[in-house]
């Protein structure tokens, strides 16, 4: 049966992919390739993997390519769900016989909640969907698929037997066919990726225990399920000749340096191929290993620094001391890694000192480039729980987490400290760091060196500064509906 993966149409620019860990429109154009919906479709003959979003694809233009289509795997999380029913009803309504299931982080920790959203829905996907979409797309009745959620002909809902994890990851093919096939790449966009840029998975899981942390948390598990070294430098070899345009490769794994042994082994199979390649990492390297992957084509780390106080990384579970992510970010400037930081603003419990605290912490690290997010507690997550119990979430319906632009918006607030004020610090933030001599003439130098680089720095200067006189125009409604309601 035909089937396609889709990533509906949403806000404009929101990256709301199977790939991205914060569903939000960011500061600059950014999206993440779809690979946890990439995964299924290469799995099942006949398929097709549309992401919207990316490919400037709209309402009109989505129903035309689905009405094609006898099953709809559509992926959708806790900010894009209202959205994503709306689509889904109208892909119903057009063709009344199509199958049409959700997957994805929200629907695999909320599979009742989720089909209760819509009468659309015939399906949810739970946990590790990849073979449960396979299944699904095989005509096979749902009663007898593990993993996957369905209302039974009298209308109630059922919940089969959980899906057995997959434990050995060589078992999956390779995503960039999906890739070659149905996406085109130079669509893909991160500020801190060299473009072209192509991601994809090596394992699944992390062993680390942060509580905000998605993925870990709703599908991946703590357990880190690695791909073989061999696996992995074959598909790097073959999305090279694949995509010769390609100037970066991503590890998206949610730690790839979680196991050393493996990050060595796989580093030392694609130092002959000559790829530049980047991932994401826990600020807990020594300095040889980091030497050790520049050597073998490493441009850059992608590391979650969190929080400048020790006793919010503490309450999160990091498991990261700030003086040892100092001596991290300071060898990787030793050994010519480019390091682009994560921060995240609204964690518990955060105050006005402990803000300040984070941005003189960032300056002193003084990474090439930071992201500064506001905590998202996501259902199925830690965080989420944590906030139920403490009355930490500044609106009743605890899943609004993103404003009608799809910019992300402050869910918590603590004692003394106001999700508005939160909100405004990440503005505060932003210009602290990147409005020092140091930041403006690393953007100036890479500019020069590259004139597509420069262009693209522009662009992405210019929706900078204009999301941040966005986030102005969110932080003034918000007020003003606050003083409405206390009117």
């Amino acid at each position: 049966m035909k089937a396609l993966f889709l990533s509906p149409p949403s806000f404009d620019g929101f990256d709301g992919g199977a790939g991205s860990r914060y569903q939000a429109r960011r500061e600059v154009t950014s999206f993440w390739y779809p690979t946890w919906l990439a995964q299924p479709a290469v799995l099942v003959p006949n398929s097709r993997l549309l992401d919207c979003p990316p490919h400037d694809i709209g309402v009109k233009q989505c129903l035309e390519i689905a009405r094609e289509y006898d099953h709809v795997i559509i992926n959708t999380s806790t900010p894009s769900l209202k959205n994503d029913c709306k689509v889904a009803e109208a892909i119903k309504e057009q063709r009344p016989g199509v199958k049409i299931g959700f997957i994805g982080a929200h629907a695999a920790v909320l599979p009742a909640e989720t089909l209760k959203a819509s009468r659309a829905i015939d399906w949810v996907g739970r946990k590790e969907f990849d073979f449960t979409c396979k299944e699904v797309a095989e005509d096979r009745p749902l009663a007898q698929i593990d993993g996957l959620s369905y209302r039974n002909a009298e209308g109630k809902i059922i919940h089969n037997r959980e899906r057995e994890i997959i434990s050995n990851m060589d078992v999956l093919p390779w995503v960039v066919d999906a890739y070659k096939r149905d996406l085109q790449i130079e669509k893909y966009f991160i500020g801190y990726l060299l473009h072209p840029y192509l991601s994809l998975y090596t394992g699944r899981g992390c062993p680390a225990q942060c509580t905000f942390c998605l993925w870990p948390q709703t599908i991946g598990g703590h357990k880190y399920r690695v791909r073989s070294p061999e696996n992995v430098a074959g598909e790097m070899a073959y999305a090279k000749k694949l995509f010769p345009q390609v100037r970066e490769f991503f590890f998206d794994d949610d730690t790839f340096t979680a196991n050393l042994p493996r990050a060595r082994d796989i580093a030392k199979k694609l130092a002959p191929l000559g790829l530049t390649w980047s991932c994401n990492s826990r600020a807990n390297l020594d300095y040889d290993t980091i030497k050790s992957f520049k050597e073998s084509g490493l441009r850059l780390f992608l590391v979650g620094y969190e929080s400048g106080n020790q006793e919010i990384l503490d309450r999160i579970k990091k498991g990261i001391q700030l003086d040892e992510a100092k001596r991290f970010t300071k060898s990787c400037h030793k050994a010519g890694v480019v390091i682009h930081g994560t921060f995240i603003l609204g964690l518990p419990v955060e105050t006005r000192e402990t803000i300040e605290q984070t941005i003189r912490y960032a300056m002193d690290l003084d990474v090439f480039s930071i992201q500064v997010s506001l905590a998202a507690p996501y259902p199925g997550t830690e965080l989420f729980e944590m906030a139920r119990q403490n009355g930490w979430f500044a609106k009743k319906d605890k899943t609004d987490i993103v404003h009608d632009d799809g910019f992300q918006q402050s869910s918590l607030e603590y004692p003394g400290l106001n999700k508005d004020e939160i909100f405004e610090a990440v503005d505060r933030f932003y210009r602290a760091y990147y409005l020092r001599p140091k930041p403006i003439l690393r953007i100036i130098k890479t500019m020069l060196e590259d004139k597509d680089v420069c262009v693209r720095r522009c662009r992405e200067g210019y929706e900078f500064f204009k999301s941040l006189r966005q986030r102005k125009v969110d932080l003034a409604a918000s007020r003003a509906l606050q003083a409405a309601a206390a009117a």
